[in-house]
């Protein structure tokens, strides 16, 4: 056992005292041997393996050095170029109305996106009254999953809620009209007077017949028995002097002229009968005429 010990000792000597007369690659040669030999000494060679294995892997995997397809580097890499935001912002603008149709029906029309900050992930939200700003801020979450699920990715983080102002609708997309394969050619236009001879003749004949509506034989009886009786209730309440004879007065002339006769023979009487007073007190005598007696009137 001495001796064996004795030759380890001496074959590791002989490498080391060989080494100051090597170099190049055979000095690389010996200086791995000794590492070789040294690890096995302690034990520790496959301890070491281990570790160092463990440690490139890890190293690998930070450095970006190990086996992957080629659209997940590009796809890790525009995630940390941050190359797809404002594709997103450009995206979230021009589709406010598709993102704003699900949270509420008529959000687009009163709420007008103005921004998208591509730094913060803020959105900001122009709405046209107050109502409408109280609601954003109640609907916050709902409009960035929204704007998220639009765009296919995180990019809105926030919302600012701008001041009210007007609001600019988008206009809807015009249509083109379809071209048409074969052009007809404009039919005239046909009026009456391009009709036929037999039509204008119809129409004639037509026109000449008068228009009567003929009235039931009861009716026309029943109303002539009405307008007789008013004719006779209006001759009895107005009756028309023309009717009287010419040398008979009308009934109101000759009231008159009675009453007049009798204040005339009234007035005669009375005078008379005043002269006989006084000529009695006269003492003379005095013959009264004789007056016919009034008649009363009606």
């Amino acid at each position: 056992m001495t001796e064996t010990i004795t030759h380890t000792q001496q074959d590791q000597e002989q490498p080391v005292a060989a080494a100051g007369k090597l170099s190049g690659v055979d000095l690389a040669r010996v200086a791995l041997y000794q590492a070789r030999e040294a690890a096995k000494a302690r034990g520790a060679s496959s301890g070491a393996r281990k570790t160092r294995r463990s440690v490139r892997t890890s190293a690998s995997r930070r450095d970006g050095r190990e086996v992957t397809s080629f659209g997940a580097v590009l796809q890790g890499l525009m995630a940390d170029r941050a190359w797809d935001i404002p594709t997103a912002g450009g995206n979230i603008l021009d589709r406010w109305p598709d993102i704003a149709a699900p949270v509420s029906p008529h959000l687009a029309a009163h709420v007008t996106a103005t921004a998208f900050h591509t730094e913060t992930g803020q959105l900001d939200l122009r709405p046209d009254s107050p109502a409408y700003a109280t609601q954003l801020r109640l609907l916050n979450a709902r409009i960035i999953d929204a704007a998220n699920d639009a765009a296919g990715t995180q990019a809105v983080r926030t919302i600012r809620v701008l001041a009210v102002g007007q609001t600019t609708v988008p206009e809807p997309r015009s249509v083109a009209p379809a071209p048409s394969a074969v052009a007809v050619p404009a039919a005239p236009v046909r009026t009456r007077d391009m009709a036929a001879a037999g039509f204008h003749r119809a129409l004639a004949a037509h026109q000449a017949v008068p228009r009567t509506r003929g009235v039931p034989l009861d009716i026309a009886e029943a109303a002539a028995r009405q307008a007789r009786v008013l004719r006779e209730l209006s001759e009895w309440a107005f009756p028309d002097p023309e009717k009287n004879a010419d040398d008979q007065p009308a009934p109101i002339d000759t009231t008159v002229q009675q009453r007049r006769r009798a204040f005339a023979a009234t007035e005669t009487a009375a005078l008379h009968r005043a002269r006989a007073e006084r000529a009695q007190r006269a003492g003379a005598a005095v013959i009264l005429p004789q007056t016919a007696p009034l008649k009363s009137t009606a």
